[in-house]
């Protein structure tokens, strides 16, 4: 009997650690939208209290949704004070019909699992904006700004254009317009909560501008951006080169990977912390990469230059004699270039190109 008593006082110790043992990790809601739109790209911010310091990692997971998507549900924790972590989780909703997801936050040591901690954003609303607006882009942003843009004829009776879009906390990869003979996407960047989009549309030949409109989600209006439609023979001094290197996308690599790769060298020489040189090493290869010169050559006589990097687009020109250039981008089996003397910008067959 003795033996017995003995073990449930045992059992019931064991039970009552582990039901009053202090928790580790604690999570809450910093910051949610009240309502959403259709597509729109939104964040939820979700902050991180760990009362440890014996951890080496934070893993996030997401269950139960059901028409939406995680748009970056590997996204990594960032240390905001010694006991303090944040993360911001992006959401796109599709549909009226929707449930956000659960947010599982798990704190290990190595391999070992510490603690586990869930959390659920509040009622969120829906709206599904634009639907009579022929002019609507699909685009939800903070901003967009219009960079380039560049028409060509295409055939006798269209024009075809090509537009440098830069926006901010964008779905700009849901672009589209109505009313065009046709249009695509040339090319898409994503840097943190800036996107950049190169899209080409064909167009009657006799329309002047084209006209199109997104939700500014900060407004919560709708803005109307217009472009030009003005040909290159009638008024080329008007229009602007689409040059990545000129774009604020672009810029804001080089800057911001320099500025972290410094930020985490002076880290490291103060606190001479070891497990931070691998982020120095690797923001430095990052750094070097956006801030290294263009590679430059030679476009070959009687070379062809396209306005897209496609089999069926249109000739901008043909090489007359070899000509200098700089190497902006590549695509398949194309090279994006930019004339070292007269500036024109446009792609190449590779097998046309030769190195210096």
């Amino acid at each position: 009997m003795k033996k017995v008593i003995l073990l449930l006082i045992s059992i019931v110790t064991v039970f009552a650690v582990n039901l009053f043992a202090a928790k580790n990790l604690y999570l809450s809601i910093l910051k949610e939208p009240t309502s959403v739109h259709k597509n729109q790209k939104f964040e939820v911010k979700v902050k991180a209290l760990v009362t440890t310091t014996d951890f080496t990692s934070l893993t996030t997971n997401f269950s139960n949704q059901s028409n939406i998507t995680v748009m970056n549900p590997s996204s990594p924790w960032k240390k905001i004070s010694d006991d303090t972590y944040e993360n911001s989780f992006y959401f796109k909703v599709k549909s009226s019909n929707f449930k956000l997801p659960i947010i599982e936050v798990k704190l290990w040591n190595s391999n070992s699992l510490i603690d586990i901690s869930t959390i659920e954003t509040g009622n969120i609303g829906f709206s599904n904006i634009g639907k009579n607006d022929d002019r609507f882009s699909k685009v939800i942003a903070d901003n967009i700004i219009l960079k380039a843009y560049k028409t060509k004829q295409y055939n006798n009776q269209e024009a075809l254009t090509i537009i440098d879009i830069d926006a901010v906390n964008s779905n700009l990869e849901d672009f589209n317009l109505d009313n065009v003979v046709e249009q695509g996407v040339s090319s898409i960047k994503e840097w943190e909560n800036i996107q950049n989009l190169v899209y080409y549309v064909v167009t009657p030949i006799y329309d002047k501008n084209l006209t199109f409109t997104y939700f500014n989600s900060l407004s919560n209006s709708f803005k109307e951006v217009r472009v030009p439609l003005i040909l290159q023979n009638e008024l080329v001094s008007t229009q602007t080169d689409l040059n990545p290197n000129d774009s604020t996308f672009e810029k804001y690599k080089k800057v911001a990977s320099t500025i972290v790769c410094i930020f985490l060298l002076i880290l490291f020489i103060w606190k001479r912390k070891k497990y931070l040189i691998p982020f120095v090493v690797i923001t430095f290869i990052f750094a070097l990469i956006y801030n290294l010169p263009n590679d430059k050559g030679k476009i070959q006589t009687d070379s062809f230059v396209y306005i897209l990097p496609t089999k069926n687009s249109t000739v901008f020109f043909k090489a007359d004699k070899e000509l200098e250039v700089e190497v902006l981008e590549k695509k398949g089996q194309f090279i994006k270039v930019l004339g070292v003397e007269d500036g024109f910008i446009g792609w190449i067959k590779e097998d046309s190109f030769e190195k210096n």
